[in-house]
């Protein structure tokens, strides 16, 4: 599969997102999963081959797993004969909603800036946590720590009481439900998968109802590399935090002197082939499919 960090098509351009490309089609959107890679808010001019792939097929998975919980903005993968042949696999028509201003985070295990943050006054997002926690440990439940969602810079941890003024009682509300509950079915899928889904973000939006009215979905992308956190369970049952998603760049990233603003520095040849591994080896564990042997479109 080629590896496409940019995408050119002769239809009306929506947005332009640092991983997903999105166009008007008809009264729908297109939004193509590029191969592009983030990191501490920086694209960077390399592209991880299969990447896009990962993402726009594991987030149709759980849009169709996930369906009875929430109705999310999933239309098809069949894309028009008239595109280009690229756009298989890493494309989705999806319905128009209007984006819910929040980062909706999940966290059933302490690692990340989460944890940095805990280890500050034992608290994450105003919630309180028991003591000692250490890297990776398992909270008592699930807690929801929302943040801004910064059209540039980097999102920022908020209460929930900020979140309320934020968006509004109602809305916060049913999205912290859906959430908590999204998380919970994954957790158990990625468990029975062979994975710990340490914690994971989603967004929601306001789309028409049949009714004329609105109601809340689930946007974007849902439960991948990119938006969440896996672990492979046996490794994690031996001690060990060994990631399947973007956590093995930043680990590299941290180790270099540069000052996380752009320009980024180039990723080595063994950075991108092995981070390409482990997206592709999240995929097969959690859906029990090779994307490199399923012919297109997937569903």
């Amino acid at each position: 599969m080629e590896t496409i960090t940019e995408t050119h098509l002769s239809l009306l351009h929506f947005s332009k997102g640092k991983v997903r490309d999105t166009y008007k089609i008809d009264n729908d959107l297109l939004m193509v999963s590029t191969d592009r890679l983030s990191a501490f808010d920086v694209v960077f001019n390399e592209g991880i081959p299969y990447k896009g792939a990962v993402l726009n097929s594991l987030s149709i998975f759980w849009f169709l797993q996930t369906r009875d919980i929430i109705k999310n903005h999933f239309i098809t993968d069949a894309i028009p004969a008239n595109l280009p042949k690229y756009l298989e696999r890493r494309s989705m028509i999806v319905m128009k909603a209007e984006p819910i201003p929040l980062e909706s985070v999940v966290r059933g295990h302490i690692t990340g800036s989460a944890l940095k943050e805990y280890q500050k006054d034992g608290k994450v997002c105003g919630i309180e946590l028991p003591k000692g926690l250490k890297n990776g440990d398992e909270l008592p439940h699930p807690i929801f720590t929302p943040s801004t969602k910064a059209k540039q810079g980097h999102d920022q941890n908020i209460t929930e009481e900020e979140a309320k003024k934020l968006v509004g009682e109602t809305t916060y509300n049913t999205v912290k439900q859906k959430s908590i509950e999204l998380y919970n079915f994954a957790k158990h899928h990625a468990k029975k998968s062979g994975l710990i889904l340490a914690d994971t973000k989603f967004e929601f939006g306001y789309a028409k109802n049949d009714n004329g009215g609105k109601q809340i979905i689930l946007i974007d992308e849902a439960l991948t590399p990119d938006s969440s956190r896996y672990w492979l369970k046996e490794k994690y049952d031996a001690g060990q935090l060994e990631s399947l998603d973007k956590q093995f760049v930043r680990d590299y990233l941290e180790g270099l002197k540069w000052n996380k603003e752009p320009p980024p520095p180039p990723l080595p040849k063994n950075v991108i082939e092995n981070t390409s591994k482990r997206y592709l080896q999240a995929y097969k564990m959690l859906t029990g499919k090779d994307l490199l042997e399923v012919e297109a479109p997937l569903f």
